[in-house]
């Protein structure tokens, strides 16, 4: 099946790499023109290096191999108006939107014997919670009627208990309660948007091969026996997390999804909340019900 989104523009944050990117260039593939922001900078509580200007580069070209048009802008999802400029300027030339997908997101897990501290919080919170709804916000004045609205949630926010698990530290607290904020927000917002069928939900992904997994504060939480561990060292308790034997999923599973939820096979799905989680959730004796 092919052109499954063809004719439609969408709206990409946190494109310039890992998930975002590969939604971007997934839904080229099926037809759709695309507007890919990313901030392209660090965030100095996020160890972890973000994204640059190359890789929002590298973004565009692929897309365009795709077939897709696009228009890609260096924006902070934590500035509305700057997200306001980057979809106006795509719906001038690229017609119209028809997809949103709020993607961006940071995962500061340092731990306060490392050095975090409250800023951690506020700053996962605002790419992760404020981010996403700023890129909602500014997208609603655009929505072409039968449009749809895909919501990067995380299984970590479907767990009791991990907002107030120390080792992941305030930064690694914010992102789990942006994420659990996040599913009381896409019911709220496809109630809202249901009269002009608008759909909109979140995906809820377990740990995806991208730099937000693969960075020593998420390993050291897998493996806090260890002062320094490697990715061979977490693979065991990657592998343990979930019920289908696999360390992680990759980006493209996750596209998949943002691709059925965008097309029009979806057209009567919304306000739901749904797990890519190769079954961790269902080894979890913390899940929320």
């Amino acid at each position: 099946m092919t052109g499954r989104v063809k004719g439609k523009v969408a709206f990409v944050t946190g494109a310039a790499r890992g998930q975002g990117r590969s939604h971007a260039v997934r839904l080229a593939e099926e037809g759709a023109d695309v507007i890919a922001v990313d901030l392209c900078k660090d965030i100095e509580s996020n160890q972890y290096p973000l994204s640059r200007a190359e890789d929002l580069d590298e973004t565009v070209r692929l897309v365009e191999a795709a077939g897709g048009r696009i228009v890609a802008v260096q924006a902070d999802v934590r500035e509305r108006s700057e997200l306001r400029a980057a979809v106006e300027q795509g719906v001038r030339e690229l017609g119209g939107l028809d997809i949103v997908v709020a993607n961006a997101g940071i995962s500061p897990m340092r731990s306060y014997a490392e050095g975090g501290e409250a800023g951690d919080f506020v700053d996962a919170t605002d790419v992760d919670l404020i981010g996403a709804m700023n890129a909602v916000a500014v997208s609603i004045p655009h929505l072409r009627d039968h449009g749809s609205v895909v919501i990067t949630g995380s299984t970590a926010g479907m767990m009791k208990g991990a907002v107030d698990n120390p080792l992941f530290g305030p930064g690694g607290a914010g992102y789990m309660w942006s994420k659990r904020t996040l599913i009381g927000y896409t019911e709220q917002m496809a109630l809202h948007l249901a009269s002009k069928f608008i759909r909109v939900n979140c995906i809820h992904p377990t740990n995806v091969n991208t730099h937000l997994v693969h960075n020593k504060e998420v390993y050291s939480v897998f493996r806090p026996d260890l002062e320094n561990p490697t990715r061979e060292d977490v693979m065991p308790s990657f592998m343990r997390f979930h019920a289908m034997p696999i360390p992680y999923v990759e980006p493209i599973d996750i596209s998949n999804m943002v691709l059925f939820l965008s097309s029009d096979e979806a057209r009567y799905v919304t306000g739901q909340q749904i797990r890519v989680d190769a079954g961790s959730l269902l080894k979890s004796p913390a899940r929320i019900d």
